[in-house]
């Protein structure tokens, strides 16, 4: 089971404001306790959204959206990746996971897990998939 732990943009984030040192420290610290066990696929943070866009769509047209955006809470700051036994076992380790603010305080992480090639029947588009490595478990 591979679950995204997704770290929430707050307005420093959106600033630009890069970590302290001690930040660092434990996130280092933490992804490689994740990695020992075996349980880190992927995780970096992500440059603020001034520097994104967004693509909207309606039916087959496509309009390209330059951010920054107002609403900070809908925003993504970074995420880490990892492959758990279970939910409880994606759980405990979140519970583990440093306060990512930069300043120590108010902070939120969402995880979500994925979906898995084999929870879609089978299909010529699924094997497609397959073939080019998307859903690949470690």
């Amino acid at each position: 089971m591979r679950f995204m732990i997704i770290v929430k943009a707050t307005k420093d984030s959106e600033a630009g404001v890069m970590p302290e040192e001690k930040l660092l420290a434990e996130m280092g610290a933490y992804h490689a306790e994740l990695a020992k066990a075996g349980m880190l696929l992927d995780g970096s943070g992500l440059q603020p959204s001034a520097k994104g866009w967004r693509v909207k769509y309606s039916g087959g047209k496509r309009t390209v959206v330059d951010c920054p955006f107002a609403e900070t809470k809908e925003l993504i700051a970074g995420f880490t990746l990892i492959q758990a036994k279970s939910r409880e076992e994606a759980l405990e380790w979140t519970r583990r996971f440093p306060n990512p603010a930069v300043d120590g305080g108010e902070a939120e992480i969402e995880v979500r897990q994925l979906f898995e090639l084999e929870d879609f029947g089978p299909s010529a588009a699924v094997d497609r998939m397959r073939d080019i490595g998307l859903g690949a478990q470690k």
